[in-house]
């Protein structure tokens, strides 16, 4: 991942809320959740944070960095976060840094990697893989259904006069 240098500057505090984001992980692993902890901070404060709560929530989607811009957006009001920072004590899988762009955020910043994940037992390698290999076959298969009415909720969209755009 790299990060914009024209916003590396604007947030003087990631070494700090990595340690945060570090704790956080650590102690989700005391009360029954995965190790993994993040942290969405905004010039020089934290705005929310996140545990890993897949297993204690019964939630697939339940991963630090999705409950950290989920909190955070509850917290600012917003669906954007564009001038916030996500912090996160594990490089982001796909799900995750999919996440982080649709939240607009200015930067990712990471400690350990997909390898130091794979190593305690989180190998996402076969999703990292199914994006970057067009000839991978998806375990869950994904097909589209002809509708004549398909761009019917477009159609509503676009007609939508007071709609907010994202």
């Amino acid at each position: 991942m790299s990060t914009r240098p024209e916003t590396a500057s604007a947030h003087p505090k990631p070494e700090t809320w990595m340690q945060e984001a570090i704790r956080l992980a650590t102690d989700s692993v005391a009360s029954g959740g995965g190790p993994f902890g993040a942290v969405v901070g905004r010039g020089s404060e934290i705005v929310a944070t996140g545990t890993n709560v897949v297993t204690t929530s019964l939630d697939p989607t339940g991963h630090a960095e999705v409950t950290a811009i989920r909190n955070a957006c509850r917290a600012l009001d917003d669906f954007k976060l564009d001038g916030c920072v996500l912090v996160t004590s594990c490089e982001p899988c796909p799900m995750c840094m999919a996440s982080a762009l649709w939240a607009r955020l200015d930067h990712v910043v990471y400690a350990a990697d997909r390898d130091d994940a794979a190593a305690a037992g989180f190998d996402d390698r076969a999703f990292y893989d199914l994006f970057t290999d067009p000839e991978a076959v998806w375990p869950t298969p994904v097909r589209r259904i002809g509708a004549d009415n398909r761009t019917a909720p477009f159609d509503a969209w676009l007609a939508k006069a007071d709609r907010v755009e994202y």
